[in-house]
Order: structure tokens, then C-alpha cells, then sequence
């Protein structure tokens, strides 16, 4: 056990100190925030010039409404269009909105905008939102309708699920919304983590061997240790830098936007529509969202985030062994070595479509098995969690997916032991065969 906290040490520190890892873990948050910052900063600058819109109305739809929007200053006249245009010659307006008379029969209403300058998507849409419900009212009022009787012609259809047996078990509408959401941010989170760290396990290990580095390991230690403190130190060297990027991001973001002064919640002042406005003000959507808060409150989360974070470690290690013995297997040429890699992430890929499958049917024969297999169960089963499977298939994708962690790190390190000492081209299928089971 020392030697392996030997070798995790050594992998860490030597990766934490190198100029590489200092300069991505340092600089990357500052560049993020920089481009964040200037982002906002051109937005909101940009939205800061008032632009005066004159408003010709033939329908009396400016009538009791509010005309304020964002940057838009509405102005209703009563002067003709030939005085208008000289308004806007002389630079006093910025533009024309005629509104054409209104007629009940029409199902199409195009408000004109005279102007050499176009208007700004977010800026069309406040204008549409601004005169759309003074339509709608305005033909509810032509045709004689009760608003009260239009509101019950709409009728919303859900199935609401019941329990029959397990009536201490609430399940709702969204539950399979919620839980499949979540376990694809887990199963999108790991595949980033395989892909950059995996890759880096692999690197590592061809750039030993090609140093020659190995060589003096290999003399003390035993290969399977030596497997199993290269993939948990490179592990670690994944976990610093998500921390102190989380961390540098966070102290960057307050200190950049105190510096000069920009609101991070203008950006969302200024690209969110009115249309999205309302629909936040509709008591349906409100009625969902308290929903979706409900069921993510009455998941087992006791449960749910200890094995969120076991089936995260496992499926790193499942594939960071897998990219070691790749490394290992691989000629004095890395570009060999990521040829390979295609191999090692077919499983992988195969996991994050089947668990598209299990977010629509977390209790079809396929996702259960897929939950069971260690290759897939580190993708497949956090997006089954929050469905509740039952404990039995809970614990034998954990019991297996242990197991086959261990047999992994032996059958990575009996490639590993063979292979970090040959040189030249890379192994054959045949002869990773022979080092498995060759003796010794």
C-alpha cells in the first residue's frame, strides 16, 4: 500500500508542477472571464443607445398600454408621414411604426416599420409582444366571446401516474423528465472527464515508455500497483484542477465585473425575450416549474449523490486502465496509440446512446442490463436512479462493476507489464493475447 501511495504521489505532484498543467489550470479561468466579461460588456453597451420610434396607430392600439420597452422610446403622432420622414431626416426619430387599421376576419396583422436601419431581433419581438395581446383582446371583444368561457376551451392533457401496490411511493408526470435530465448531465459529465483524463493516462504511460522512465518503476514495484496509482493520481490531478478552476471562476467573476462595473444579470435582461416574460407569468408554466421543484425534492438524494459519485469514479478508472494498457500496447509513435483509442470508446459511446434509451424507458429489458454491465452501468444507471430501480439490480451493478474494475487494473497491468518494456511497432491482437495469459 505505501508503494502505491508512492507512485500516486509522484504521478500528482510531477503532473501538478509541470508548466502545462500550471498554465491551462491558471490561465483558462482568466481567458473565460475575460471573454464573459467583454461579452456583457459589448451587449449591454450596445443596448444602451435609445432608440425613438414614432408611432402612426390606425387601429387604437396604443390606447391604455404602457409603450415602455427596454431601449425603445414610442412616441404616438398625430402629424402625417411626408412631416415624420422629415422628423427622421433631421435625425428626431428613428424610425416609422405605422399600424394599419384592424379587422376582426383577419388572421394575419403585418405592422409596418419605415426605416434605412433594420430593427434588432429582441427588439422585434418587444414590439410584436407589446400590440399581441391588444389584438387578441380587441378580437375577443368583436366576436362577443367571454374571456372566462375562451379560458375553458383550452384544456390541458396529463397522465398523472398511480402507484397501486407501493402507495407510499409518489411518483408524478415529470418523473421520468426529471430523472433522465439528471442522468445525462452525470453520464455527459463523465464522458468529458474519460476523454480529457483517460486520454492523458494514456499519454502518459506511452511517454514513459519512449523515456525509457519505466524501466527503473518496473524494478520495484509491481505492475498491477504500478496501474493502480497511475490512474488515481492522474484521477487527482483531474479533481485539483476542476476545484481551483471552480474556485479561480468564481473569485474572477466578482472581482472582473466590480473592476468595471457590469451587472452579469443584464446579459439576461438584455437576450431574454418578452415572449419568454410571459410565458414565465402564465400560471401554467409556474405550475410546472413548482412541479419539477416538488420532484426534485422528493428524490432519494441519500441515495442518489453517493452513488452518483461511485459510478463517476468507477467508469473513470473502468477506462483509464483501458487507455494505460492502450499506452502500453502502443509503438514509440503516440499517434498509434490514439488510432486505438476508437476501440476503447466504442462501449462508451454504446453506453451514452442506450441511456438516451433508458431517459424514455428506465425499465426495459435493454436499460436494466445496460445498468448491470460494468462497461455501460457507469453511464446507464445514474440516468435509472431517480426512477427508483429496484435495491436488487442497484446492488448487482455495484458488486459487478467492483469486480470488474479489479479484474480491469489486472488485465490493463498484465498488458502494461510486457508492453511498457517493448519498443518499436505496436502490438498485434495475438500478442496482447500471449502477455495476458503468459505467466509471471
Amino acid at each position: 500500500m505505501n508503494k502505491i501511495n508512492l507512485i500516486i504521489g509522484r504521478e500528482y505532484w510531477t503532473r501538478v508542477k509541470s508548466k502545462t498543467f500550471l498554465l491551462t489550470t491558471f490561465l483558462a479561468p482568466i481567458a473565460i472571464v475575460l471573454i464573459y466579461a467583454a461579452l456583457i460588456f459589448l451587449v449591454t453597451r450596445g443596448s444602451d443607445k435609445e432608440r425613438t420610434i414614432a408611432i402612426i396607430d390606425n387601429a387604437g392600439l396604443t390606447e391604455n398600454i404602457d409603450l415602455s420597452k427596454n431601449n425603445l422610446k414610442f412616441t404616438v403622432e398625430t402629424i402625417s408621414f411626408d412631416e415624420l420622414v422629415k422628423k427622421y431626416d433631421n435625425k428626431e426619430i428613428d424610425g416609422i411604426l405605422e399600424l394599419p387599421p384592424l379587422d376582426s376576419s383577419q388572421n394575419k396583422y403585418d405592422i409596418i416599420y419605415h426605416s434605412d436601419k433594420t430593427l434588432a431581433l429582441d427588439e422585434s419581438g418587444s414590439i410584436v409582444s407589446l400590440f399581441r395581446k391588444k389584438i387578441r383582446n380587441y378580437k375577443i371583444e368583436a366576436f362577443g366571446i367571454n374571456q372566462s368561457s375562451l379560458d375553458l376551451i383550452d384544456t390541458d392533457i396529463n397522465i398523472e401516474p398511480k402507484t397501486i401496490k407501493d402507495t407510499e411511493k409518489e411518483i408524478s408526470s415529470i418523473t421520468t423528465t426529471v430523472s433522465s435530465v439528471l442522468g445525462m448531465i452525470v453520464g455527459i459529465l463523465l464522458f468529458m472527464v474519460i476523454l480529457i483524463f483517460g486520454s492523458q493516462v494514456m499519454r502518459g504511460v506511452n511517454e514513459e515508455k519512449i523515456n525509457r522512465i519505466v524501466e527503473v518503476l518496473i524494478s520495484s514495484v509491481k505492475p498491477f500497483e504500478l496501474m493502480i496509482g497511475k490512474v488515481v493520481g492522474i484521477g487527482l490531478v483531474g479533481l485539483t484542477q476542476f476545484a481551483i478552476w471552480a474556485i479561480l471562476m468564481s473569485v474572477l467573476s466578482v472581482g472582473a465585473f466590480s473592476l468595471f462595473g457590469l451587472d452579469p444579470s443584464a446579459m439576461q435582461d438584455v437576450t431574454s425575450s418578452d415572449v419568454t416574460k410571459e410565458l414565465m407569468a402564465d400560471e401554467g408554466v409556474r405550475t410546472q416549474i413548482a412541479k419539477v421543484v416538488k420532484e426534485l425534492l422528493a428524490l432519494n438524494w441519500a441515495l442518489i449523490i453517493p452513488l452518483y459519485i461511485f459510478y463517476f469514479i468507477i467508469g473513470y478508472m473502468i477506462y483509464a486502465s483501458l487507455f494505460a494498457a492502450v499506452g502500453a500496447a502502443a509503438g514509440d509513435d503516440i499517434n498509434e496509440a490514439q488510432s486505438l483509442t476508437t476501440i476503447v470508446m466504442l462501449p462508451l459511446m454504446a453506453a451514452f446512446y442506450i441511456g438516451i434509451s433508458a431517459a424514455q424507458a428506465p425499465d426495459s429489458t435493454l436499460s436494466v442490463w445496460s445498468s448491470i454491465f460494468p462497461l455501460t452501468a457507469p453511464v446507464v444507471m445514474p440516468i435509472r436512479l431517480a426512477s427508483s430501480p429496484p435495491l436488487w439490480q442497484i446492488g448487482l451493478s455495484v458488486v459487478t462493476s467492483i469486480l470488474f474494475v479489479v479484474f480491469m487494473i489486472w488485465l490493463a497491468s498484465r498488458i502494461y507489464r510486457i508492453g511498457i518494456l517493448m519498443y518499436g511497432k505496436k502490438a498485434s491482437i495475438k500478442e496482447l493475447g500471449k502477455w495476458i495469459f503468459s505467466r509471471g
